[in-house]
């Protein structure tokens, strides 16, 4: 699967995100710890600065290759800094079949809303589940598609379905997506297993799902994510093992302070000043990472310099 990382806090060098770290995403899409493959189809990030002329927009980066080939990082990085950010690196079929263009490369970002979007998951049938759920897609978000995969459609259907930006109003869009979706796989006869492990992000703010459904489109699979893993022989039983498998949270204070890593200094509820949420826990240990089950909501904001923090069950 791919992978996710988003941040938000004080202004810190891009490079301390991206590139310094041991585990640092650039590195993830050589060589993950939690996922067996190279993520090769291409990698992108957005970011906002206080720095940048037009601090209020995303500036977008995205190449299709592999982001450890990439030439331009290591001389475009460097010289940025940021209080928001979203990154990926994106894993896909090893074949012909994929396409492998800027179009396709998350974060997706759209005018007309402050949420840019990333996934470490997948839709299974998602060109012909439109048959069901293109009534619920609105016009203004529709004519900005521009590339050809489900992450670029989940993220026009749930714009479609957001009411507002507050907490319970995203929380609300994303529950109402994964029924329309199971209705929609019900009534085609595809129910499939479905990964949506998504980070939304706007300025200052990262609403984090780990969600979906199971093989027959069930929302509560059971299974020890971490003993199906070790069946790799069982195809069904490995994928089932990458639905229920934890995404990771971890708050802090001085994250600057801690050069060519993602330690934090730790902080009670309240006076942590950044937040990170990835698809794996970024330092070797682990121990202060906080994981977001499958089926929970993680929302974040960053106000008057502190991160304020809900995990939620979703009702699906």
């Amino acid at each position: 699967m791919c992978r996710v990382l988003a941040y938000i806090g004080p202004e810190l060098p891009l490079d301390s995100l991206l590139l310094a770290p041991e585990n640092s995403l650039i590195n993830q899409s050589l060589d993950p710890e939690l996922h067996p493959h190279l993520q090769l189809a291409g990698w992108g990030f957005g970011m906002w600065s206080a720095h940048l002329l037009k601090p209020e927009d995303p500036l977008l980066y995205h190449r299709p290759k592999a982001a450890f080939y990439d030439d331009n990082a290591r001389g475009i990085i460097p010289s940025l800094q940021c209080h928001t950010l979203l990154s990926h690196v994106r894993a896909s079929a090893y074949d012909a079949s994929v396409v492998q263009a800027d179009e396709n490369c998350h974060p997706f970002s759209y005018e007309g809303t402050p949420w840019i979007i990333a996934q470490n998951g997948a839709l299974p049938n998602w060109r012909l589940l439109q048959r069901e759920l293109l009534p619920h897609c609105k016009d203004r978000w529709l004519k900005q598609v521009r590339g050809t995969t489900d992450t670029e459609f989940l993220y026009v259907l749930l714009l479609s379905l957001l009411e507002g930006d507050s907490d319970a109003q995203v929380k609300t869009a994303f529950e109402r997506m994964l029924t329309l979706i199971r209705q929609a796989m019900a009534k085609l006869d595809l129910a499939a297993l479905t990964k949506l492990k998504i980070a939304l992000v706007a300025p200052n703010r990262i609403i984090g799902v780990n969600y979906g459904c199971g093989h027959n489109g069930e929302t509560d699979p059971a299974g020890d994510w971490k003993e199906l893993r070790k069946r790799e022989s069982a195809p069904y039983d490995y994928a089932l093992s990458m639905l229920l498998e934890p995404m990771y949270l971890l708050t802090g204070r001085n994250f600057e302070n801690h050069a060519n890593s993602y330690e934090v200094d730790t902080a009670p509820e309240g006076e942590a000043t950044s937040a990170i949420f990835s698809s794996e826990p970024l330092t070797e240990e682990g121990a202060d990472w906080l994981q977001i089950a499958f089926g929970e909501i993680v929302m974040l904001e960053r106000k008057d310099g502190t991160i304020t923090k809900s995990v939620q069950k979703l009702d699906v």
